[in-house]
Formats: structure tokens, C-alpha cells, sequence
């Protein structure tokens, strides 16, 4: 069923296959996919009288298993009690990072991201305006970045190109003469600035004229652009810029789902309005009233009764759904933990086992946004204070030391107990009494247990003092 609703997804020749097999799993993650169907699900019959399959029917209850599990490896990957800080030996970087991402709302963009890339891979884009840092989580759809071939891992440069109406463009402050032709937009992010060309329209030979009104130049030396593939594995779009969908696995499943539990729900409102089948009626031709109140007079040899059926069929379509949605979580390692078997607190270490499947996702999740997202992300806002003076919480702060070693620092999977804490204070007591850990690295070890942010005198140092702020461009 599936495979029959992608084939009716729209294809447009002009784009890449790529961007058509995003499209169909942003469908399935947004819960648009039976959007191309024509009936809904209670139309059994067309105008003429004519059956409506199945396959042609929205169905009527629709269960977000995919979209469940994305959001739930992101919380555990980036929610406010689960988001990394950015660590380093130096005190004062490990203070400009915490209120950077502060005032950036880091966490949120972060959460953007990987909601966006769970279908195959996500970009951030670092902008510096007025010495502010800007932080903007970029769909791929459109997005083709091109490597160094001398550093593999390294951008040369991101092109952007989709298509766009002319009313569009108009709003957007073009001069447009013909508002309902669509147009090429297109722009790239290089290692030198920000370049947008003048829209052209489609089907005419492209014509790459620079927009130099709204082409803006960085000066960081390399592209502003983090890219950032979503997992290890085959990517459905067959692009090697992508990385594995988080939900490919229960995509099928998700769509027998819904259409048994819809299947269910019809059962159950024939169920209390059965059909009536009247055998031989001594009545004279016209229509049949149903209901209690109406009472039906037939010949003597007639007879009349109502089509039940029985609640065994139900019960089993509920069985079935449920061995479904316990299939496809395994297959994509999601929370198959139940809330009604647990009937007292657990431990953290109790809670991460229960949920081992979904923490071995977010933990594949953290290597990919985190070390190869957030990281680099932070690298590159050194870079960008070499650039520029940047303005931190409304303070100026000095160039960044591009040779400071940063590293994440993750929060445990699920809060401690009470019982988890005090054994923790005590062999934490234990070993620096006996000098064999120091007061600050016992201090990093319960810092995000009671969310404190430590020093060398366990004191959150203020946002060091800086030149005087100097005017920037970019």
C-alpha cells in the first residue's frame, strides 16, 4: 500500500530524483502522504454508484508512529535537560559558549534540525549581523553542497534552487511583470559570502546573473554551512550527501496501521447500525425507514433482519496492530516500553535499560548532530570571532583561541533518583578525599544532576571583559 500511494506523488522532471524521495518521506513525517488520495475513508461509493477500493481512501484514523519516534530521539538528543554544553579547557570560552547558547536559542535550532533531518540529513547556517551570531536550521530539499576533492570533507560551496511563482517573488520585493509564471530562484553559500542571482523563468536556458543588491560577503574563509548526515547507512535517496532515514524501516508498517484501525472503527459503527435485509416484504415499492420506532410489516411468508456481526473481528484487528507497532519500533529501535508495567519509580539506569532501543538511536543521533553538528558548529564561531567582534548578551567579547580544544559534554540519559545521588556523592566524597579524582572534575561529574555550571572554584566566572566594540559588516 505504500509503495501504491509514492507512485502517486506528483514527479516534476526538473528536479532531481533526490528531491522526490525527501518529499515523499516529509510526507510521511508530517502526516501528508494520504494528501494525493481523492475520497475519504466513509465514501464507499462515487456519484455514479460506482465502489471506491480502498487504496483510493483516506483512512479515517491515522497513527504518527514515525513522527513519534523522531520526536522522541530528539528529546532525549537536544530537549533542555538532555542539550550537550560545549566544553573546554579554558573557563572563559566555556562561558561565552554558555551564554551563546543562550542567547541563540541553540537548543531550539538544534531540535529543528534534526527534526528536519531525520528523512536524510540537515544544514546549519552561522550568519553574523551587526556582531550578533545568528543560527538558522536549513532544509536540504533544495540544497546540492558540492566537496573539496582534496578534503573529503570539506565544502567548496551549497547551492540553493527550487522553483517559485511570480506572485511569490512580487511579495518578496522583485519586479516581477509576469506573476503566474513560476521561476528558478537560486543562490549558493561559498567560502567567500552569500551569492543570490536574479530569478529565471522555467523552461528558459538558466542565466546565472548576480543579484548584488542582496549578495552579501562573510570573510570567514570557509562555507558558512554545516552539513550534517542524519545516520550511518543507505540513504533511500541514494545520494551520498544524505545519510539514513531515522523511520525507513516502519514507513509500510505506519500505513497498514492506520488502514486496519480505520477498518476497525468502520466495523464498529456498522456494528450499531446494522443493515436491515428484508426477505419477500408484502410492502408496496419506496424507502425503508430504519430505526427502533419504525415497525416493518412483511407477508406471511417474509421475513426481516438485521446484518450483525460480531465483536470477535475487533478485537483481533487490535491484536494485529499492536504485534504491527511492536515490529516496527523494534525495526527502528523505538520506546517499546509500556507505562502500565511499570508500577514504581525506577532508577535511571533501570529507565536506560528499559529503553535501550530508543537510547542506542539518540546515541547514534548524538555522533551525527552533536561531534559532527554542534561541534563543528562551535568551531566555526571561532573562526567567525577571529572575523568579527562579536556581541555576546549584549557584551563585547575578544577574539576566540582558535587552538582551544572544544568537546561536548552530555547530560545523563534519564534524572537520578535520590538513591542514584547520594551514592554518587559518596563515591565522588570517597575519591577526592583520598586524592585520586580533584575537586573540579568531581564538581563536571553532578553538574548537570543538580544544573550548575562549574569552574576551577566551582563559581560560573562572568563573560570576561573585552575591547571596545568596533563596527562589522556581513
Amino acid at each position: 500500500m505504500f509503495d501504491t500511494l509514492c507512485n502517486l506523488v506528483p514527479t516534476d522532471s526538473d528536479y532531481p530524483p533526490r528531491v522526490r524521495q525527501l518529499a515523499i518521506l516529509d510526507r510521511v513525517l508530517n502526516g501528508t502522504l494520504y494528501d494525493v488520495l481523492p475520497y475519504d475513508f466513509h465514501e464507499e461509493r462515487t456519484e455514479a454508484g460506482e465502489y471506491i477500493p480502498l487504496r483510493q481512501r483516506r483512512p479515517s484514523i491515522r497513527y504518527p508512529l514515525c513522527r513519534i519516534v523522531v520526536e522522541d530521539s530528539v528529546s532525549l538528543l537536544f530537549s533542555e535537560g538532555h542539550f550537550p554544553a560545549i566544553d573546554s579547557p579554558d573557563r572563559a570560552v566555556r562561558a561565552i559558549f554558555a551564554n551563546i547558547v543562550k542567547e541563540t536559542r541553540l537548543n531550539q535550532t538544534m531540535i529543528s534540525a534534526a527534526m528536519k533531518g531525520a528523512t536524510g540529513s540537515a544544514a546549519l547556517l552561522l550568519r553574523v549581523l551587526k556582531g550578533r551570531i545568528f543560527i538558522d536550521a536549513l532544509d536540504t530539499m533544495y540544497l546540492t553542497p558540492t566537496w573539496d576533492p582534496a578534503a573529503p570533507d570539506m565544502l567548496l560551496h551549497v547551492d540553493e534552487r527550487y522553483k517559485v511563482s511570480g506572485a511569490d517573488l512580487v511579495r518578496n520585493g522583485y519586479a516581477i511583470e509576469d506573476v503566474d509564471r513560476q521561476f528558478w530562484f537560486s543562490r549558493r553559500w561559498d567560502k567567500e559570502g552569500e551569492t543570490w542571482f536574479d530569478p529565471t523563468p522555467v523552461g528558459e536556458p538558466p542565466v546565472a546573473i548576480v543579484d548584488t543588491a542582496r549578495s552579501v560577503t562573510h570573510k570567514f574563509g570557509v562555507v558558512p554551512v554545516i552539513w550534517i548526515r542524519n545516520l550511518p547507512g543507505l540513504p533511500i535517496t541514494g545520494d551520498k550527501a544524505d545519510g539514513a532515514c531515522t523511520f525507513a524501516g516502519a514507513m509500510h508498517t505506519q500505513v497498514e496501521i492506520d488502514y486496519q484501525l480505520s477498518q476497525a472503527g468502520r466495523g464498529l459503527k456498522y456494528s450499531s447500525d446494522p443493515t436491515l435485509l428484508l426477505k419477500d416484504p408484502a410492502l408496496p415499492d419506496g424507502e425503508l425507514i430504519k430505526g427502533a420506532g419504525n415497525a416493518l410489516v412483511v407477508s406471511e411468508k417474509g421475513d426481516a433482519r438485521l446484518l450483525e456481526i460480531g465483536g470477535t473481528a475487533s478485537a483481533a484487528v487490535i491484536d494485529y496492530v499492536r504485534t504491527l507497532r511492536e515490529l516496527a519500533l523494534e525495526s527502528i529501535h523505538g520506546n517499546r516500553a509500556s507505562p502500565e508495567r511499570i508500577s514504581a519509580a525506577q532508577s535511571g539506569r533501570a529507565l536506560e535499560l528499559l529503553n535501550q532501543g530508543l537510547i542506542c538511536l539518540a546515541d547514534n543521533l548524538r555522533t551525527s548532530y552533536g561531534e559532527s553538528g554542534l561541534l563543528e558548529l562551535a568551531r566555526l564561531i571561532v573562526r567567525a570571532s577571529q572575523v568579527y567582534r562579536l556581541v555576546v548578551l549584549g557584551e563585547a567579547i575578544a577574539a576566540l583561541d582558535s587552538s582551544a580544544r572544544l568537546s561536548l559534554k552530555w547530560p545523563r540519559w534519564y534524572p537520578s533518583t535520590a538513591e542514584d545521588r547520594q551514592k554518587d556523592v559518596q563515591a565522588l566524597t570517597s575519591l577526592v578525599t583520598s586524592g585520586c579524582i580533584s575537586r573540579e572534575t568531581a564538581l563536571k561529574a553532578i553538574a548537570t544532576c543538580y544544573d550548575i555550571e562549574y569552574s576551577e572554584d566551582g563559581i560560573l566566572p562572568a563573560t570576561p571583559v573585552a575591547a571596545p566594540l568596533q563596527p562589522t559588516g556581513g
